[in-house]
């Protein structure tokens, strides 16, 4: 495969459609005695899609320069994250249960189904970030494929062109005369119409609004910057999104920060509006929820903590206090990029509980244990010979569908023990399984039983971990798109040539848009001149 030389001069790369120079159609296209409209698409430049099949290189550069494929690519990434939609993404679950239990238990087998095929943290799978890529890889090649040759082209063409380039182009006149007469009242008025002159050999090439060429293309970098940005939310450090649920006076570790920042919920606070002190405004809204109140503000004081040297597994760090913050809704704590955000909160959640081993025949009380429902040990010694263990533990007794006690979550909403009693008189142990007001003894004639004391409650304040590296990136995308929205929409590549050729005046018209609007600004330049208006002969050319 060779250059190709046009009879102007002009050396053209492989697989151009139309000269660069005088637009000549170039092989099957030269045919000097057709009326066919020219393809102007990238004004006949030569795409390297449409030039090279041989080599894998080749091959993955066609398919990637298709816009058939672009599409496909977006309406299939389109309905994945759709499908992403459908149930809650694993981080908005509960912490306290596995995802493939949450997943079942909720939705059922439609649930477990889009478990197991990975839709529960599909913006942070695999194969969503290759569907991402693609369309990145595809707005490269698609861009790189076209913009280039036609670059090359607008910047190469010559103000004499062919007269076949000239009859077929969807604008044409011919007039018998000579141009040299009237050459400075047109060229007064394209002036007045913002138009660029050129002239050569007598003839003259006007052109206003190259850069709306390149509006698509700045589209796609805008989109492709974008991408990047989405991208990199999911390297480490640049993107946290994380729900921390803490109780008061716990210390955590904030998720999303490597072990480097610690949060103390010192105390959580909720205010409320009574029909006593809400204004008017709300009164209606107090009757309608039925319990006389509704919340009017709730929020955390906290302390942010610091870790100082590195992690030593088996020892609790060492922390420096940083700040304080009352965090409220919209009013989060701000420290190193990250955000604190007020959430939500539980009430009065199930903390610690209170039994006592208990004669049954005496009602002696042999001692008290009090059972962290969080961390709840596997014994507890109560002296002389009296021990408690606690066999199976389970946060949110049910019964399930077999009959069989279970738990739906590792939440202490509604806890259950089965204890081993073991005393100096019954050394092999009794056994009871207790659940808030239920006793199940597996033999009736227990001479001791666990009995209920009392129960400790705590608040939990949830609070969203943000951070968010690569938001200035997605701004810059956004931005970029639009002005390439703007760009391309608003404005629009209009050509006039203009020539004489053996005592005739050849006019031609091209844009890329809105054929009407050249239509009518050529008869307005051409008016009060023997030049003949141009005529559309879109439809009347040979098929």
């Amino acid at each position: 495969m060779k250059e190709v030389k046009c009879d102007c001069g002009h050396i053209n790369p492989v697989g151009t459609i139309l000269c660069e120079s005088c637009g000549k159609p170039v092989g099957q296209n030269n045919e000097s005695k057709s009326k066919k409209l020219l393809d102007m698409r990238y004004d006949g430049s030569a795409r390297r899609s449409q030039t090279y099949n041989k080599t894998i290189i080749d091959k993955i550069w066609n398919f990637f320069s298709s816009v058939k494929v672009g599409i496909w690519l977006i309406v299939v990434t389109l309905i994945a994250s759709a499908l992403g939609t459908i149930f809650p993404q694993e981080m908005y679950i509960p912490q306290t249960v596995t995802p493939e239990e949450f997943y079942k238990d909720e939705y059922g087998v439609f649930g477990q189904l889009y478990y197991q095929f990975g839709f529960h943290n599909l913006y942070g799978s695999w194969w969503y970030m290759i569907l991402i890529a693609s369309i990145g890889i595809s707005l490269v090649i698609c861009s790189l494929d076209r913009v280039i040759p036609l670059y090359r082209a607008l910047k190469k063409q010559g103000v004499t062109r062919h007269e076949t380039f000239m009859r077929r182009q969807r604008l044409f006149s011919e007039t018998t005369g000579d141009l040299s007469q009237d050459v400075e009242v047109i060229k007064e008025k394209l002036k007045k119409k913002k138009y660029n002159i050129r002239e050569g050999n007598g003839n003259l090439f006007a052109e206003k609004g190259r850069f709306s060429r390149w509006g698509p293309y700045v589209n796609h970098i805008g989109l492709i910057i974008f991408l990047l940005g989405a991208m990199l939310r999911f390297v480490p450090g640049m993107y946290v999104d994380e729900v921390l649920w803490i109780r008061e006076g716990e210390t955590a570790v904030i998720p999303g920060t490597d072990g480097k920042y610690y949060l103390k919920n010192e105390q959580f606070l909720m205010d409320v509006y009574t029909k006593d002190n809400a204004d008017d405004v709300f009164d209606k809204a107090i009757t309608r929820v039925g319990d006389g109140s509704i919340v009017k503000t709730f929020q955390t004081n906290a302390v942010l903590y610091e870790r100082k040297g590195e992690i030593v597994h088996g020892k609790e760090p060492e922390l420096a206090k940083v700040k304080e913050k009352k965090i409220k809704v919209n009013q989060p704590l701000k420290h190193d990029n990250y955000s604190l955000y007020q959430f939500r909160y539980k009430l009065n959640e199930l903390n610690k509980m209170k039994f006592s081993l208990i004669n049954k025949d005496t009602k002696k009380s042999f001692g008290e244990v009090t059972i962290d429902l969080l961390e709840p040990k596997k014994s507890y010694d109560l002296g002389n010979g009296y021990r408690v263990g606690v066999v199976r533990y389970l946060p949110d007794f049910y019964f399930n569908s077999e009959g069989l006690p279970d738990t739906k979550t590792k939440s202490p909403d509604n806890p259950a023990f089965l204890f081993k009693m073991i005393t100096p008189d019954k050394p092999e142990g009794e056994r009871s399984f207790v659940a808030i007001q239920k006793t199940i003894e597996a033999n009736e004639d227990n001479q001791y039983k666990m009995q209920f004391e009392g129960v400790e409650t705590k608040n939990l304040s949830a609070l969203t971990v943000r951070k968010d590296m690569t938001l200035w990136i997605l701004g810059v995308g956004g931005a970029i798109f639009m002005i390439g929205v703007i760009q391309g929409m608003y404005w629009a590549h209009r050509r006039i040539w203009l020539q004489s050729k053996d005592g005739k005046i050849l006019l031609a018209g091209h844009t890329n848009k809105n054929w009407y609007g050249l239509k009518s600004e050529i008869s307005q330049i051409v008016a009060n001149t023997p030049i003949v208006e141009p005529v559309d002969q879109k439809g009347t050319e040979d098929k």
